[in-house]
This record gives structure tokens, sequence and C-alpha cells, in this order.
């Protein structure tokens, strides 16, 4: 055998232990390997935080009960969990905690919850509430939140009542607070119903309160609190 001979020879002899030695370490079968999440803004399930901020809107029910409007308003921590059941269908539930604050007006004519006038005075409600609703999505999207119309009812329990009040009385003192606790003329249940219009991680949203603030034995005496809240939410999507 020639040198050129030996030469090929030997090379073959080396590489082929070589090749037969060789491992796959990485093998792509995307018609196996890849698997369609079911969590998401636009899959089978999905939840997140928002946080708003509504108005109180509408007529008391009578004389007495006149409100601040542009201060009275309701402060909203929740999150909203999401069951995707068709392209244009969900389900959904909201856990959340809501803080309505009454800021009532100081006029002759108050009785709630007397006829006391002071600087400043409110009812604050803080609640836990549960909502259910359903969704009705639209226009075209891919994996986000989208544009959507949610109907629902919700429900919740008044965690605490206060009173609240301040003066500036002319003993030198520059003011003095007063705030009442276990207020037994206030309900501790309260329910509704909403509506709520959204595009992404926005939303419109008007609240109409079923029940009543204040106790039956209440009610001759005080006349019901304004029932509308509307406001804008914020989604963490």
């Amino acid at each position: 055998m020639n040198r050129l001979g030996i030469l090929l020879l030997g090379a073959a002899l080396g590489i082929g232990p070589a090749a037969r030695a060789q491992r796959i370490l990485l093998q792509e079968r995307l018609a196996t390997d890849t698997v369609r999440s079911v969590f998401g803004p636009n899959r089978t399930y999905y939840n997140h935080f928002y946080l708003g901020y509504g108005l109180v809107a509408g007529p008391a029910a009578g004389s007495g009960a006149a409100l601040r409007y542009g201060s009275s308003g309701e402060l909203v921590l929740g999150l909203r969990n999401k069951l995707r059941v068709s392209q244009h269908l969900a389900l959904g539930l909201d856990v959340r905690y809501a803080r309505v604050v009454y800021h009532l007006a100081q006029e002759a004519q108050k009785t709630v919850p007397n006829t006391t006038q002071h600087q400043r005075e409110y009812l604050a409600l803080p609640q836990a509430q549960l909502e259910g609703f359903v969704r009705l999505n639209y226009g075209r999207r891919g994996n986000v939140i989208g544009r959507y119309v949610d109907v629902g009812g919700w429900g919740g329990w008044v965690i605490g009542t206060t009173h609240f009040y301040e003066d500036e009385p002319a003993n030198g003192a520059k003011r003095v607070s007063v705030t009442e606790h276990g207020l037994g003329y206030l309900r501790r249940w309260s329910y509704g119903a909403g509506l709520r219009l959204g595009s992404s991680r926005y939303a419109l949203n008007a609240r109409y309160r079923l029940s009543d603030v204040f106790r039956a034995s209440a009610g001759a005496a005080f006349p019901e609190l304004p029932r509308w809240v509307l406001g804008l939410e914020l989604g963490w999507l």
C-alpha cells in the first residue's frame, strides 16, 4: 500500500468511531413539543388585579340627605378572574375591597344622620364584595383582553361603619375631629347590578346599588342616599 492509501485508511479509522459516538443533544419536533398554554388574556383562564375609582351620582330619595357630589365616591381594589367559554363569551368573578364615602352637604334641611351642621362630615362604608359577570367580547384580537362589555351582579359585607365630622371651635383649638364607629342605623349587607365597557386595561364602570344604606327602622327618618357610582378602572395585565 502506498503512502496515500495509508493516510486515507488512518483517517477513516479515526473518524468512524468519533462519528458513531456523536449524540443528538437537541431535537425540535414542533408537532409534539409545542403545548398551547391555557392561561392568558384571551385563553381559557385569566386573572389580574385592578384599581378603580367612581363618583357617587344620582339624586337622594328626599330632602335632608344632600351630598357633596365632587367628593363622594368609591375606591376599589380587586382581583378579576375570567373563564373563556367561546371566542365571544366569557364568565367572570371579581373579589374586591370597596370603600364608599358619602360626604354630606351642610345645609339647613340636613337630617342625615342628624340636623347638626359641621365644617366637614361624611359616612364611610368599607366593604368586601363578590361580583359575578358575563362578558361579551367583540372585534378582532389576538392573545389580549381586547374590547368587551360586562354585565353582572354584586353583593358585599360592610366591614365597618364610620361617621366622621370636623369643626373649627371658638375656644382656641384649630379643629375638633370626631369619629364614630359601629353605627346601628346602617345596613351591613349591600348588593346591586353593574355594567362595564372596557378596552384592554381600561374600563368605564356603572354600578347601581339595589339595597338600602339605612336599616328599615331608620328609613322613615333618613332619606335614602344616591344609588349610582360611575367610574374608571385600570387593570394590571
